[in-house]
């Protein structure tokens, strides 16, 4: 739900996602829509039961977990999540020496499971290398890792990684930036083979390959067709899996180095366990 706003558009949007069939979202402190979300999930008629809410840890509040928890709750106006994540690995004080550290941070979310409030945790935006400094001091192992993953950054290295040690990878910006894919000559073709929209096939390739997606769209028909699978082939899904090794695809498709001073959010990509080039 980043990235589209708060207000009525957000609230519009849930409840059409509802109708159309959806029961699951993705919200976070940081998007400041928590209370839009809760509002049409309360509001649909739909038993809370059904519904399979996240939401996230604002870096600002690695210090205050229980307090941020119970102002997302708050917010939603729910009795419990379903997932509460670990937003980043960098808090609000910036730099490698940072207290709390996402060690500590996650061992405070851990305690809001014994609650009941909260059904079970998370991280999002860990690598191998924070993923591999935090998993020994862990008590719950994260149920999932949410972490940008589309066609074009396939995360494959850290997908096995994950699946090794029974952590779902989920992804965000399944449909990378703009109209990337949906004007990608490869996928086009896939999507008229198989009567489909170019974001059915990236979205079906994502789900056939085992892990969760988090699309986002404001259209009715989109959402619709969004939720709709196609069965790709071995075949298929092996076209898909190459375009990220054509000249120039391998990379991130969003901006978070605005500064293009090689940090994210104050961290390096050396700290943060990023291989990427900044885009």
């Amino acid at each position: 739900m980043g990235g589209v706003g708060g207000g009525e558009r957000v609230y519009d949007m849930c409840l059409a996602a509802l109708k159309c069939g959806y029961r699951s979202f993705d919200t976070a402190s940081g998007y400041a829509n928590e209370d839009h979300v809760g509002r049409a999930i309360r509001t649909s008629g739909i038993p809370r039961s059904e519904i399979y809410l996240t939401t996230k840890l604002g870096n600002s509040d690695h210090h205050r977990v229980k307090e941020a928890f119970e102002d997302s709750l708050k917010s939603l106006e729910v009795d419990y999540v379903d997932l509460y994540l670990l937003h980043w690995p960098q808090g609000k004080v910036l730099g490698a020496e940072e207290h709390p550290t996402f060690i500590e941070t996650y061992k405070e979310m851990e305690k809001l499971v014994q609650t009941g409030k909260v059904k079970t945790i998370g991280v999002s935006n860990f690598s191998i290398k924070t993923l591999e400094a935090l998993l020994p001091h862990c008590s719950i192992i994260p149920a999932t890792n949410q972490v940008e993953l589309h066609p074009f950054y396939p995360q494959n290295e850290l997908k096995t990684y994950c699946e090794e040690r029974k952590i779902l990878l989920t992804g965000y910006a399944p449909l990378g930036r703009s109209t990337v894919f949906m004007e990608h000559p490869t996928v086009k073709y896939l999507a008229e083979k198989h009567n489909s929209s170019p974001a059915q096939i990236v979205i079906s390739w994502a789900v056939q390959r085992g892990t969760i997606v988090v699309p986002k769209s404001e259209d009715k028909g989109r959402m619709l067709a969004n939720i709709t699978l196609v069965s790709l082939s071995g075949t298929d899904m092996k076209t898909v899996d190459g375009l990220h090794q054509e000249s120039g695809n391998h990379k991130s498709l969003l901006v978070f180095d605005n500064k293009k001073d090689g940090t994210v959010f104050g961290w390096t990509y050396d700290q943060l366990g990023w291989k990427l080039p900044t885009v």
